[in-house]
């Protein structure tokens, strides 16, 4: 009998600590939230989750290449993989029969997943402009085609976040928080929301870095109080404060690494 008083004392102590927890975040505005999408926002986030799912299964099949390879003293750039001429390399290893089965069924399926995941980045790059905001994000030196399709899907209607908190935390990188009586501590980011989208933003961020001095100095920074994982986060949420406000206020840069905006009507 004392053992079921426990159980749902602690059950009942759980359900008012994740209430408060829940209620601590809605009054933060860092709840991620789930919304509609129209046509044209759901049609590309499905091409783009489609390639994703394509391009995850590459990079499985390629490390299974390197592992092989490797594991018979043949080193290989794991880039070169990329690469037509790379793979007809992979064929001419010079491996046991066993081996050579294997390999041959792996260049095989990268050969077609290279050709789908083609097919989907020409869909995406042909639907991308017709989505609002792909111009100004596309003026930001480091998002391109694909990245700037990927991140407007995933945001949708830019006025349905009333501040860029509220995207960040759509994007899951906003902190942790936990709640210990009356203890609050911010750890790690909740990676909730939109995965594909803080897996894009993040891409973005690192090679928008290398051409803006604003954002590298930041970077650096960071990482030499935090460390790398931390500055990369750091950096990711600086970037998408940026992106917020292009898509915001409908700016368009003509240098981004100077951080000035085209003349408005240009």
């Amino acid at each position: 009998m004392k053992s079921f008083l426990v159980v749902i004392l602690c059950r009942s102590w759980t359900h008012e600590h994740d209430a408060k927890v829940l209620a601590e975040f809605l009054a933060k505005g860092l709840l991620p939230e789930v919304r509609m999408k129209d046509e044209v926002h759901a049609r590309v986030a499905s091409l783009a989750q489609t390639r994703d799912k394509l391009v995850k299964l590459r990079t499985t099949l390629k490390n299974k290449i390197n592992n092989l390879l490797s594991a018979r003293g043949i080193l290989l750039p794991k880039e070169s993989l990329s690469s037509e001429k790379g793979l007809a390399r992979v064929l001419q290893a010079e491996v046991g029969e066993l081996a050579r089965v294997e390999l041959m069924v792996l260049v095989e399926q990268i050969r077609h997943l290279n050709q789908g995941i083609a097919k989907l980045e020409s869909a995406i790059k042909k639907q991308g402009p017709k989505l609002p905001g792909y111009e100004n994000l596309k003026s930001i030196k480091g998002i391109g085609d694909i990245g700037g399709s990927t991140l407007l899907s995933a945001i949708g209607d830019i006025n349905d976040f009333a501040h860029e908190g509220k995207l960040a935390a759509y994007f899951g990188i906003v902190p942790r928080v936990a709640n210990s009586n009356e203890t609050e501590r911010s750890g790690r980011i909740t990676k909730r929301g939109n995965k594909l989208g803080r897996t894009a933003l993040v891409q973005c961020a690192l090679i928008a870095m290398r051409y803006s001095p604003y954002l590298a100095t930041y970077y650096r920074r960071i990482r030499a109080a935090r460390g790398t994982g931390k500055a990369i986060i750091a950096l990711a949420r600086k970037f998408l404060g940026i992106i917020y406000k292009t898509l915001k206020n409908g700016w368009v840069f003509e240098d981004f690494p100077r951080f000035v905006l085209a003349p408005a009507g240009g």
